[in-house]
């Protein structure tokens, strides 16, 4: 009887490693900066997805509208998509105007999501001594908003709206994410408008250079429907020498994890099941991410659902928006 528990026992390990090695897999991943949760989700969920087979070649610091691009037509795995930039596609808007709403609505057919997940929290800081102490004090000021053609220039704009500083009163500056937080504390913006977890240790070690202050808008403010975003706080006191004697109310972005059309069922239904059954202890192992499974899979998803992501929620019980089908 033992002997044949052992060979029962053999016969299983045989087969798992079986289809491990069936759905072994690299996949090329984009998203954004490393200190951002846009670049940190994926960075956790990488060592996850090597246990389960499936290796990630990871490339931060990217512009996710070009991401978004580059997955539609199959140049790229997955990326972390804004929900705004799928909407833009596929009317052939903002920064695809150049395509037209044909070509954009032909480029978006192919993209599916498998999940959607709460990003990072916008922090508008500006130095505590600048005068700058509320919005509409930077009309006339240089303020950063986001990479070129990237979908953080509306959310930015919509933001600062928000604020009471109006488009058109104020000189937008466009530069890539990495460069952005050394070219404000060089002198070449007013407003750094960055998108980093409540509580960075970026944003903290620049307040220890420097006091910061962080301009919000109204409390209770909701932000334009459209652009993916969701309300957030920054608790007065969150870092060090941070001016602000109450908390600032901003917007928080959302984002979801796109591929292509063409990837295998089996890949994007296992792709969805370890980052759902993951996210838990991600935000265990990193504080930064522990909103993550506060959050339903489905926001901020515009993109229809991967069969495979279908595959795996339906199995779980989880109930799926009808228009994500």
């Amino acid at each position: 009887m033992f002997k044949k528990v052992l060979r029962n026992t053999a016969l299983a390990a045989s087969l798992g490693c079986s289809v491990l090695s069936a759905q072994a897999a690299d996949i090329a991943m984009e998203a954004a900066t490393a200190s951002s949760v846009v670049g940190l989700m994926p960075q956790t969920l990488a060592s996850y997805l090597a246990k389960a087979d499936v290796n990630v070649q990871l490339a931060l610091g990217q512009t996710l509208t070009k991401s978004l691009l580059k997955v539609s037509t199959g140049q790229l795995d997955s990326a972390v998509i804004p929900p705004g930039a799928y909407s833009a596609l596929k009317a052939g808007k903002g920064p695809y105007a150049k395509m037209g709403a044909e070509k954009g609505a032909e480029a978006a057919s192919t993209v599916r999501a498998l999940y959607g997940f709460p990003g990072s929290s916008y922090h508008a800081i500006t130095w505590a001594d600048n005068g700058i102490n509320e919005w509409k004090d930077a009309a006339g000021k240089r303020v950063y908003i986001g990479p070129p053609a990237g979908a953080a220039n509306a959310q930015i704009g919509s933001l600062a709206a928000a604020g009471g500083l109006e488009s058109g009163t104020y000189e937008g500056i466009k530069a890539p994410w990495g460069a952005a937080a050394q070219a404000f504390q060089d002198g070449q913006f007013d407003v750094y408008v960055g998108s980093f977890p409540v509580g960075s240790q970026v944003v903290a070690e620049m307040s220890l250079k420097r006091p910061i202050r962080i301009l919000g808008v109204p409390a209770g403010t909701e932000p334009k429907q459209g652009l993916g975003m969701e309300k957030s706080v920054i608790p007065a006191g969150t870092y060090p020498n941070q001016a602000n004697d109450s908390d600032s109310t901003t917007f928080l972005t959302l984002m979801f994890m796109g591929v292509n059309e063409s990837m295998s069922n089996d890949l994007a239904y296992t792709l969805t099941k370890v980052y759902m059954e993951s996210r838990e202890q991600m935000g265990k192992d990193n504080r930064l991410l522990n909103h993550l499974d506060v959050y339903s899979p489905f926001v901020g998803v515009t993109a229809p659902l991967h069969p495979g992501a279908v595959k795996y929620y339906e199995e779980q019980g989880i109930s799926i928006p009808a228009a994500l089908k």
